[in-house]
């Protein structure tokens, strides 16, 4: 398994509002602008979804893959992790919320295991930017 890449930032609403956004993977394609299709194909308990299939088309790379969901009971951790995917032989991910003051953290954690070889520098660019761009739009979906 390769390194695991981790970047927060602070998004202005609480918790709840924050985990809904990223709950509702068939809005994806309208904000997360690499996602052309998110689908819940396992559904969860009340409306946190289980497994869902997801269509990435970032420019040069472009995936078809399924994760596989876990909710805690307390509404501020979610992680993810391979089911099955083209490119990918692993990936486990986090969204880990606390909240300071009005606002809350927001830490995205996020390790891959291409089924292609890549150079490590390349690829932690590329975790790097993944990571980022996930970021700011997740908090431009939650502020709007």
């Amino acid at each position: 398994m390769a390194d695991q890449s981790t970047q927060s930032i602070v998004v202005n609403a609480d918790p709840r509002a924050i985990m809904d956004v990223i709950a509702d993977f068939s809005a994806y394609p309208q904000w997360a602008l690499a996602v052309k299709k998110a689908e819940v194909i396992v559904p969860g308990a009340g409306d946190r979804a289980k497994r869902v299939r997801f269509l990435l088309d970032a420019g040069l790379v472009r995936d078809e893959y399924v994760l596989d969901y876990t909710w805690s009971a307390d509404g501020l951790t979610v992680s993810w992790d391979l089911v099955e995917g083209q490119m990918q032989k692993a990936q486990h991910g986090s969204y880990v919320l606390e909240p300071v003051g009005p606002a809350t953290k927001v830490t995205y954690s996020l390790t891959v295991d291409l089924a292609i070889p890549m150079i490590g520098m390349i690829k932690r660019k590329a975790e790097k930017v993944i990571m980022d761009t996930a970021l700011k739009e997740l908090k431009r979906r939650v502020e709007r």
